[in-house]
């Protein structure tokens, strides 16, 4: 039996998502739970790999099970995960999945919010999901900026080194934008994959577009140059969550 689970954390404690030798990971986590409810200890495929300190509400991830170690309904497994799981870690929903479904390789798009709260003092309930930016933030030039990562690009300029060759940095981003009530700015990113910190050197980019270090327009030659050098700075983990990954050609 597979199942696939939608999960969200609060990922201020974790080294990330997956499993780590240093520091402790949400998948680690999870599947101690699972190994509570099922003797054969399943492992938990995901959707995507957020960084230490990066949030998700909207991670998607399978397990598998031998039928006879599982009685209960998907409605019944989230009551007993979460049982087991500590309070900054939910699962949302359960199904029940076709064989052939993986987290991963079946996912057509994932979309990241990132949050900033852009004002003198910060706000303390969301210091632990937003970045402060307490320099005003000209809204106009991130917004002329912004639309010019959407599409099929490169990305290579605002990633950071995994540690091992990636296979391709090109992505293809159907959406770059920011909103904003009050002070608080909602910066908007989805397409079909993202690279290790793409998120965060688009955010980091925009944000000094608005704080005038670069104008809107040289994004453009940024992602040309195919040089993480060459484009800003990476935003702070904490902003940034992973908020939902889409399967199939629906965009909800």
């Amino acid at each position: 039996m597979k199942f696939k689970l939608t999960i969200a954390y609060d990922g201020t404690a974790y080294s990330g998502w997956q499993l780590q030798k240093i520091g402790r990971g949400v998948q680690e986590t999870v599947e101690e739970a699972l190994g509570k409810l099922f003797p054969s200890r399943p492992r938990v495929h995901s959707s995507s790999r957020t960084d230490a300190g990066v949030h998700a509400l909207g991670m998607v991830a399978h397990f598998e099970v031998p039928s006879r170690e599982c009685k209960m309904t998907p409605a019944k497994l989230v009551l007993a995960l979460n049982a087991w799981l500590p309070e900054d870690i939910r699962v949302m929903s359960a199904a029940r999945v076709a064989e052939s479904f993986h987290a991963r390789f079946q996912a057509t798009s994932k979309q990241y919010r990132y949050f900033v709260w852009n004002h003198a003092a910060m706000n303390p309930l969301i210091r632990q999901s937003a970045w402060h930016v307490p320099r005003r933030l000209d809204l106009e030039a991130m917004r002329k900026a912004a639309p010019l990562f959407v599409g099929k690009h490169d990305f290579q300029s605002f990633a950071a080194n995994p540690g091992y060759a990636k296979e391709s940095t090109v992505r293809n981003l159907t959406r770059c934008e920011i909103q904003r009530r009050g002070p608080l700015l909602t910066f908007i990113i989805e397409g079909d994959g993202f690279l290790y910190k793409m998120c965060r050197g688009i955010v980091g980019t925009l944000v000094q577009t608005g704080l005038g270090k670069f104008p809107a327009r040289t994004v453009k030659g940024m992602l040309a140059k195919k040089d993480r050098r060459c484009a800003g700075m990476s935003a702070p983990a904490q902003g940034l969550v992973l908020w939902k990954v889409t399967y199939g050609s629906s965009r909800k």
